[in-house]
């Protein structure tokens, strides 16, 4: 549900100009860009290391490539 404060914007946004519009859309559409490109920023690895708990998901990481491995193989044959 659309707070109160969205729906007098989108009130006051229909009575502008469509030159007016466009002009708001790109510049949300700007600062929307902004935002997901600051929470997307791709992190050191330094910074996140050892943040999952051992074993991760509950397997042991050799286990858990050897698994894929033979899966990935099993798929591939005839």
């Amino acid at each position: 549900m659309a707070s109160k404060e969205l729906i007098e914007i989108i009130r006051q946004a229909e009575k502008l100009t469509l030159d007016e519009q466009l002009h708001l859309i790109a510049h949300l559409a700007g600062k929307a860009g902004q935002v997901s490109q600051i929470s997307m920023r791709r992190r050191p690895w330094r910074e996140i290391r050892g943040t999952a708990p051992y074993p991760f998901l509950g397997e042991d990481a050799q286990t858990w490539i050897s698994r894929a491995r033979q899966e990935s193989d099993e798929s591939r044959l005839p």
